[in-house]
């Protein structure tokens, strides 16, 4: 089996993982491909946008055979850009650090302002607002996908972040880590009201744990970095934000 990304526009991390840097907010999709399934990670920041992401992923997997499609999807926080568009993707399984459910009942109308106030429009946002889907998977510590031929493992990573930060490793003959906005490249990490700095250190050394030294580190904005930039990052925030 074999996906051919580039052919798509998408950048290989791996002979089954892949990625997308979206516009606008330069907010990273990542796609996991299994002989039985495949795993989405985000979805993009508004229905606009994720239907653009089924159909591209729809073409990446056509050439593979039989009805292959999306059937997992794993949210790695919950902020606008990175889960309006999941209700796009219909029938999967969604997953979620344990209480990303709860925010998505309880503060709809703040990510739905949110994503105005970032200039979505407001139309765009209350659509994706009003079809808003709750993960049915709950991660509190570490669950592993068996796609077939490849075990994906979520891990709850946070708080820092956010209170709900999820992490996915692809095995391989290098790993791939996707970091959700736990690491970011092109900009400062982030660390608006829901975050959790004290934690964030610890956050980044139990990625680095998991990941390991020779892992391919996927950045929830900006390009793919390495243990070594992981690590610097981790120092800068603990400087920061006062921690050790």
């Amino acid at each position: 089996m074999r996906v051919r990304w580039e052919e798509s526009g998408w950048e290989a991390l791996g002979a089954r993982a892949g990625r997308t840097r979206l516009p606008g907010w330069d907010c990273t999709t990542g796609l996991v491909v299994g002989e039985r399934g495949a795993l989405l990670i985000d979805a993009g920041s508004s229905l606009r946008e994720g239907a653009r992401l089924r159909s591209e992923t729809q073409r990446l997997l056509a050439p593979l055979g039989g009805d292959r499609r999306v059937t997992h999807l794993a949210l790695t926080h919950p902020h606008f850009d990175h889960v309006l568009g999941a209700a796009a993707f219909a029938g999967v399984e969604v997953f979620g650090a344990v209480g990303t459910d709860a925010v998505f009942l309880r503060e709809r109308d703040v990510l739905v302002a949110d994503a105005v106030w970032h200039g979505l429009d407001a139309a765009e946002a209350a659509e994706a607002g009003d079809v808003l889907v709750r993960p049915c998977h709950q991660v509190s510590g570490e669950r592993t996908l068996d796609l077939g031929g490849v075990q994906v493992l979520l891990a709850n990573a946070g708080p820092a972040h956010t209170a709900h930060d999820l992490v996915v490793l692809v095995p391989g003959e290098r790993e791939v880590v996707f970091c959700g906005d736990l690491v970011e490249e092109s900009g400062e990490p982030q660390a608006g009201p829901d975050a959790v700095p004290a934690h964030w250190p610890a956050a980044l050394d139990r990625l680095l744990g998991l990941g390991g030294p020779d892992a391919v580190y996927v950045p929830g904005h900006g390009a793919v970095v390495d243990a070594a930039f992981v690590r610097a990052q981790r120092d800068e925030l603990a400087s920061r934000f006062g921690v050790s």
